[in-house]
């Protein structure tokens, strides 16, 4: 009787079906993108506006403001199709960094205080994806990127470089050179070595911790963390030598 009892109860349980009671998973079925891949990636697009943007803002500025509308439209296309929707969703995280990138580099250039409310431009729209779980591949990036610079800009702030900033701002090509050069005396000075080791410790942590999760997202947010880390670096590296 307690077995027939019991048996009838269930029966009349509503279906639950299986993919509602997943939270999350590391690398949804349909996802075209392995962990490797989205390290891999993360890392990529964090260096294109430094190596295609750069130049194409100091002088076609508006060129590059132009291209964020093709930018929109092929990631909401990607978007509806079921198979290229992470690549829609992460084309749409990096139209952020492209959109501020254009900004500030193509016209506020010469004011740093300007820099790091131009870069969170897309930042409300990425805390409510979080909050939603939606398009967590592209803002994954897109926060792992403006992590990186905010941790730059602390870093000049910290070492009182923004005069040399606004200097080369300013400065022509050719007289460049000597304010890279003063900038990194103080670059080699005992303050600036151990700023540079307490930020770069906390950005490899934060990248960590992101690694240890095997979640797709928090994969391309470590490499774009790593991505600044090392395109700091290479600046570092320039105005040291």
């Amino acid at each position: 009787m307690l077995r027939h009892d019991f048996a009838r109860g269930i029966s009349g349980l509503p279906l639950i079906k299986p993919e509602l009671v997943v939270v999350s998973s590391p690398v949804a079925e349909d996802a075209p993108l392995s962990l490797t891949a989205g390290l891999g990636l993360g890392l990529f697009l964090v260096s294109v506006p430094v190596l295609l943007q750069a130049p194409l803002v100091r002088f076609l500025p508006w060129v590059s403001l132009a291209m964020m509308l093709p930018l929109y439209l092929v990631s909401f296309w990607m978007l509806a199709k079921p198979r290229l929707r992470w690549w829609g969703d992460l084309l749409l995280g990096f139209s952020w960094s492209w959109l501020a990138g254009t900004i500030y580099w193509g016209w506020l250039r010469f004011e740093p205080l300007w820099h790091l409310p131009i870069e969170a431009v897309g930042l409300p729209f990425a805390l409510w994806a979080l909050w939603k779980r939606r398009l967590l591949v592209g803002q994954c990036f897109y926060l792992g990127s403006l992590l990186g610079t905010v941790v730059t800009d602390v870093y000049f702030y910290c070492l009182d470089l923004i005069p040399f900033w606004r200097r080369l701002m300013t400065a022509e090509v050719s007289d460049s050179l000597p304010i890279l050069r003063a900038a990194g005396e103080l670059v080699k000075t005992e303050q600036g070595f151990l700023w540079a080791l307490l930020l770069l410790s906390l950005l490899f942590t934060v990248a960590s911790i992101a690694l240890k999760t095997r979640v797709l997202h928090w994969w391309v947010f470590s490499g774009a963390v790593i991505g600044t880390l090392l395109v700091d670096a290479l600046f570092g590296a320039s105005a040291l030598l």
